[in-house]
């Protein structure tokens, strides 16, 4: 019975294929942009139409990608942190049982303000106190260490859906929680963030938190590195733990808040919709992705070896 089903499924995805002949892809909005400019590639190679892309966060990209499989759903997900196993047992449970996780590169997570304001370096501690539901609430940022400014702390942070958040939370709000309530009450109640406004929640779109910036000088803003390093016209970046966020600094690990961006193949796909196999080539190919690949000029920080990029889900 079984065997009919699955073979009921895969006759079903060719008969409609011919209704979808282009690859749907959605998830993260810091793997967007790189995304978006191998798409346009690979479509310009005139073999394939061009994928069609969505950002809508790397959480609701992953419920989309693993909402089961056939024309209907996303044939690939990106994301700006790993597949969760909750995740990974909604595939299994909705069919997707065969994905390969591609690791596209690596991000930091860049702490910014308007470039009309002045420079400071802020450390986890500073930025978990500031933004945490079980911290000390401070209203200025003066009223946690001297040497930050002094006037009301607001920051600008992605939604929970989205995987900048996720990695947000890991990177910092946990190195930054005080070890005595990591203990007590779990790393999820150090995520916990204010909700006496100080904490401002964005969208899923890091342009947005960017013009906010340029029209509040006092505000603060979190997004990936990609963006930051295209808008320096209009943002700057502050140190963490006494580290600029740069290229190098990211690659070498001395940037505290760095991770590696991925996207997500549903293999089910391939085969069915045309260009999935080719696409995923580009993408990990050292003209895109290499060490003087064209991605470089939108921020992409380059793996070491771009042979460690491929592997599968378990």
């Amino acid at each position: 019975m079984r065997l009919v089903v699955i073979a009921f499924i895969m006759s079903l995805m060719t008969i409609t294929s011919y209704a979808r002949d282009q690859i749907n892809i959605v998830g993260s909005s810091t793997v967007y942009p790189f995304s978006t400019v191998v798409a346009e590639r690979f479509g310009k190679s005139g073999k394939f139409k061009t994928p069609v892309i969505e950002s809508t966060g790397t959480g609701g990209g992953m419920k989309l990608f693993c909402a089961g499989i056939g024309v209907n759903t996303p044939d690939m997900s990106n994301a700006s942190r790993k597949i969760k196993s909750k995740e990974i047992k909604l595939c299994k449970n909705n069919g997707v049982t065969d994905i390969t996780q591609v690791i596209v590169g690596l991000d930091g997570i860049a702490f910014t303000s308007s470039v009309k304001g002045k420079e400071y370096n802020f450390t986890k501690k500073h930025l978990w106190e500031a933004m945490a539901d079980l911290g000390p609430k401070p209203t200025k940022w003066s009223d946690i260490d001297p040497s930050l400014p002094d006037y009301k702390i607001a920051i600008l942070t992605p939604p929970a859906t989205s995987g900048t958040r996720d990695a947000w939370n890991s990177l910092v709000m946990k190195k930054g929680c005080p070890e005595s309530i990591l203990k007590e009450k779990g790393k999820k109640a150090c995520y916990m963030l204010r909700e006496d406004g100080p904490v401002i929640e964005v969208g899923e779109n890091d342009t947005l938190i960017i013009n906010k910036l340029v029209g509040e000088p006092q505000y603060f803003g979190i997004f990936g590195f990609s963006y930051y390093d295209n808008s320096k016209d209009k943002v700057q970046a502050h140190k963490i733990e006494g580290v600029e966020i740069s290229l190098k600094a990211i690659q070498d690990g001395s940037y505290p808040i760095s991770r590696p961006l991925f996207f997500y193949v549903k293999n089910q796909h391939i085969g069915v919709i045309p260009g999935i196999d080719e696409y995923v080539k580009e993408f990990t190919s050292k003209r895109a992705a290499g060490k003087r690949g064209y991605l470089l000029d939108l921020g992409l920080v380059p793996l070491e070896n771009l042979k460690d990029a491929v592997s599968k889900v378990e």
